[in-house]
This record gives structure tokens, sequence and C-alpha cells, in this order.
């Protein structure tokens, strides 16, 4: 029996892998959520999976292992981008599993990033690549997101939504004199479809935060930290801070 008093745990997913039977994965995945007493939402493409689920410490272990590792996925999950955190009451208020046709919306079929993504960026690296006079520094969220906090020097699309991200680039980015890009997200999930899309359009080099700002938050001490202010969740939570630490909502925020 886990501990009634524990904290709950959070799973943040997602992978881009070929799954063209999404629609038959829906209800088996449904079912076995439900059966962990999980809550959150999930979407399933045939483009690949995105998610956010709660629940007991040992039920969200259950859930990782049967995604990486059980029949449901039978091994297709094998590089699943998974992060964990706590939250002090259960943020979410019921189970979703929804079928989508991107799990994460761009609208550009030419941004395939089951075919080619830019390169990877470990958070022990992130501080050195972006301090180079070179390198443009690109936050690819929402611009609600980039005023609760951002790293120092990145610039702001100023997008509502992710399917904005391809006119801020025609309109704003140039292969021939961006020739290094630098991007990030919450998780790491759009910038994978983001860098889909300029390497796709000709730009040479484009590189991507790996977790996110979620993996930095967790990994980079604070004294060295290039962030500022706070990172914006999709759920009640609302806000984490370094160490992925929950801020408080009616606290006010650190300078």
């Amino acid at each position: 029996m886990s501990d009634p008093h524990s904290a709950t745990k959070v799973a943040a997913f997602y992978q881009f892998a070929a799954l063209p039977d999404y629609r038959e994965l829906r209800e088996p995945l449904r079912a076995f959520c439900a059966g962990l007493k999980l809550k959150g939402s999930v979407l399933l493409a045939q483009e690949g999976i995105n998610g956010t689920l709660a629940g007991a410490p040992n039920a969200i272990d259950a859930l990782a292992h049967e995604l990486a590792h059980g029949d449901m996925f039978d091994g297709r999950l094998d590089n699943l981008e998974l992060k964990f955190s706590t939250a002090g009451a259960m943020p979410f208020g019921r189970l979703k599993v929804r079928l989508k046709k991107e799990i994460v919306t761009l609208g550009d079929k030419a941004a395939d990033p089951t075919r080619q993504v830019g390169t990877y960026v470990d958070a022990s690296e992130w501080n050195a690549l972006i301090s180079a006079p070179d390198t443009l520094l690109l936050d690819t969220r929402n611009a609600f997101e980039v005023a609760m906090g951002t790293f120092e020097g990145a610039v702001d699309p100023g997008i509502r939504s992710f399917g904005q991200f391809k006119d801020f680039a025609a309109e704003r980015l140039d292969p021939a004199k961006h020739r290094r890009i630098a991007m990030f997200c919450t998780g790491g999930i759009r910038c994978e479809k983001a860098s889909a899309h300029l390497l796709a359009r000709g730009f040479a080099e484009v590189y991507h935060l790996k977790g996110g700002i979620l993996r930095y938050l967790e990994e980079v001490p604070e004294a060295q930290s290039r962030w500022r202010g706070e990172c914006f969740v999709f759920d009640e939570r609302v806000a984490l801070g370094h160490g992925l630490r929950e801020r408080n909502k009616d606290a006010t925020r650190d300078e």
C-alpha cells in the first residue's frame, strides 16, 4: 500500500514515434491509467505520444514501466522523454486520453521529428552554447509563458500559440543571417517540431535544450543558472522554480 500522505507524483512525457495504430491504443491506455487512479491528459497521434499524468508514486512508476517496457506499445517508446516532479495536491481534475492529428500542433507536414531534428544539448552544456556571441537564443513558447520567466538574452517570438511559430520564422528568421540557433521550451517537445521545421527550411545549425526548461531547472545549480523567473506548467501548480519546486501562487515572485 502506498502512503496516503505521500506527495502526488507527476510524470510529464513525450516521444515522437510511428504509432499507426494510435486509435486502437486509446482505450487500453485509458483503462490502464484509470486502473491506477491517475489523472491528467494524454494525446495520441500517428506521430507519437504526449502527456502529463499525476497519481500515487507507485502508480506513476507502474505507468512509466508500461510505456517504456510493456506490451501496449511493444518497445516503440524506446526513447521516451520522461520527467518527474511532485505536487502538494492532485493538480488535475480528471483523466483524458485524446486522439489528435499532431501531438503538438504546428501544421507543417515537412516538419517530421521522426525523420530529422536539431542537435540535442544537455542542460550541463547549455550555458556555454547560449553564451557564444553568434548564437541566436530563441524561446519557442507562447508570450504569456515567456512573461513568467525565460533565459537571459532570449528572443520572444510574441506568439499566442505554437502554430504561429512558422509565421514568425518566415518573417523574422533568415538561414543566411542566423547561422546558429539555440531554442528551448518547457519540456522539449515544441523544440523538436520547431527544429524540424527550421531544418526543412534550410537553416544550418539548430540546437535545442534536451528535456527543456524543466530538465535545466532540475539539474543546473541555481547559482550557475541563466534562467530568470518561473516556468509555467499546464496544471494547477501554475509555475515551478529551480529544483522543480512548486511555487506558492500567492507569494511575491523572487527578485
